[in-house]
């Protein structure tokens, strides 16, 4: 069973959809509750799917979904930490405001982390799992060099992200749970907006293979199309 978070729309509904396509059990897990219900009825002809409010940057609706997940489903076997939020568009390192760095954080990084700590368990026990965190190359340090300082807690928050995929991929390999990132590249969704040049079948691509990877495949690393790239 696999749960994708920030899923009712843009690249979470399509890694939604190939999951199913896989023959997954797929959760949509949206802050919108009527907009996960709404992405999981547009995908209930691709196979065995349910909608899940959540929001990642909520503890105890974290600690709800999963209860209600793990009852339902009986355990996770992927996690996609696709939900987040970019705000610092046009803002510079030097003066953004630390409020906007916090709630930037808070969603693409705690949140990720939040929820992998809350399905690590289950994984552990039944030594297997996937953990895909849903990166962007504007987070590597060669990104952060060309940056002239732009959209600086987006990129931070990708940087935090990718560090966390290496701690925790570190410490779950002898549990068979596999944890990568993923860079969807630019992509034509309401956050990459219309002059983006990738479709949101592009950019689902890699975290949905990331997602199905078996047994003995490479963890801790970033890919952009299938390939990996540098930190």
């Amino acid at each position: 069973m696999a749960l994708v978070t920030g899923a009712n729309r843009g690249i979470g509904l399509e890694i939604a959809r190939q999951l199913l396509q896989h023959g997954l059990r797929v959760v949509v897990g949206s802050r919108d509750a009527q907009g996960g219900e709404e992405a999981a009825a547009a995908l209930a002809g691709e196979g065995d799917v349910a909608a899940q409010t959540l929001d990642v940057t909520d503890r105890a609706s974290v600690e709800r979904a999963i209860a209600a997940i793990e009852t339902r489903f009986g355990r996770v076997d992927v996690l996609v930490n696709n939900a987040g939020v970019l705000i610092d568009e046009n803002r510079r390192a030097a003066t953004i405001p630390l409020e906007d760095v916090q709630r930037t954080l808070g969603a693409n990084l705690l949140g990720a982390w939040r929820m992998s700590q809350a399905v690590i368990p289950s994984m552990r026990k039944q030594r297997y799992g996937r953990i895909v965190n849903v990166s962007s190359a504007m987070g590597t340090l060669a990104g952060l060099a060309a940056s002239a300082g732009g959209w600086p807690a987006y990129r931070l928050s990708k940087t935090a992200l990718n560090a966390l995929t290496m701690l925790l991929a570190s410490e779950l390999q002898a549990d068979n749970v596999l944890v990568n990132a993923a860079c969807p590249g630019w992509v034509r969704t309401r956050m990459g907006g219309a002059g983006a040049h990738r479709t949101v079948e592009q950019g689902a691509d890699t975290p949905v293979w990331l997602a199905t990877l078996p047994d003995g495949s490479p963890t801790g690393r970033l890919f952009e199309d299938r390939g990996l790239i540098d930190w």
